[in-house]
């Protein structure tokens, strides 16, 4: 099978989408220019037109409902906004019209949109460029949230998104980008809802979201050299939050620990531990541990923006605080940041 980025892969499955069915459609801000978000649309407007790819005036909630009412009159949208930070900008949008659309219609209209969102550090994004909360729209019963991690999950999720019959957010870590992985070339589909592990392991379980599969990856080649056995499940969708899997590998290791990639105060965390302490209380080892953002907005400075953002380290310290080892030496080893990319694959 062919290796290629999540770039590509989220292009392609715009592409065959677009090609499969001309309802199907894509805008929103620097959507064809000459940056095409980060490389994620290129091709779209040379092979599909300008009206069914094309920019728009900044103006996040106005446009978000022009996408409901193209939805609800049998078209399938696909808005991209290139930071979550301006998504908020569509609350109202979003919290009172595209989420409960269908349901006060009494399934009568549906509301098959995507939104495109992208997420994640960069060079110094400061405060206004680096918000991920997604436990935010999750919150809001009629929306679907999903943070696909591997350039395969990428394709396939957004595909199920666009066949959606129903409203999806797609979060996009921006350092994902880069990951190379095998994806097949026909379009398929990857199940909005399931959960998948990434890594196998008996001895402790990560649950991570977005790019925090990455770190937690890391963290476990380096604490597999010294006989601990990771198990990474990567959650992959919080709404609808399908917890079987988690609650499978938590009972099995009988340690966890969530490292989300977001706040961790009232965040997706608190749901996943609430859940797994309701099912696996008086069967765990030790308390869950939970590794997130900083609870202070995201500092410019290099040294303090690395200081807010949770690595492979911050999970390497917690896991082994909590099976009573040893600090690691971990002087020679090289971890992840913006000039040394992840590359991949899972």
């Amino acid at each position: 099978m062919r290796s290629i980025t999540y770039c590509d892969a989220l292009n392609e499955a715009i592409a065959q989408e677009m090609e499969r069915d001309s309802s199907v459609f894509i805008y929103g801000l620097g959507v064809p220019d000459h940056k095409r978000i980060f490389g994620s649309t290129n091709g779209l407007v040379e092979r599909f037109g300008k009206e069914r790819c094309f920019d728009t005036p900044l103006s996040e909630d106005a446009m978000t409902g022009f996408g409901l009412g193209a939805a609800i009159n049998g078209k399938r949208p696909i808005h991209v906004h290139i930071r979550a930070d301006f998504l908020l900008l569509a609350m109202n949008q979003l919290a009172n019209m595209v989420s409960s659309y269908r349901y006060f219609s009494g399934g009568k209209l549906k509301v098959p949109m995507v939104i495109r969102v992208i997420i994640g550090r960069g060079w110094g994004q400061g405060h206004q460029h680096s918000k991920s909360m997604y436990s935010i729209f999750a919150h809001i019963p009629g929306l679907k949230v999903v943070l696909p991690t591997t350039p395969y999950d990428a394709k396939g999720m957004l595909i199920s998104a666009i066949r959606d019959d129903n409203p999806v957010i797609f979060f996009e870590h921006r350092w994902l980008y880069w990951q190379a992985g095998e994806v097949p070339e026909k379009p398929y589909t990857v199940p909005i809802g399931p959960a998948n592990i990434t890594r196998k392991g008996k001895d402790i379980t990560i649950v991570s979201t977005s790019w925090m599969n990455v770190e937690a990856l890391k963290a476990a080649e380096i604490l597999a050299r010294n006989g601990v056995d990771v198990e990474i499940v990567d959650v992959r969708t919080i709404a609808p939050f399908e917890d079987d899997l988690i609650v499978e590998s938590v009972l099995k290791t009988g340690h966890c620990i969530i490292a989300d990639n977001d706040w961790v105060e009232c965040g997706f965390s608190a749901e996943a531990a609430a859940r797994i302490y309701d099912k696996c209380f008086g069967r765990m080892k030790s308390p869950i541990e939970r590794v997130g953002f900083a609870f202070t907005p995201c500092p410019t400075a290099r040294h303090l923006e690395n200081a807010f953002y949770p690595n492979a380290i911050t999970i390497i310290r917690a896991i082994e605080e909590k099976l009573g080892l040893e600090p690691t030496d971990l002087s020679g080893e090289e971890f992840y940041s913006h000039e040394n990319r992840f590359k991949g694959p899972f």
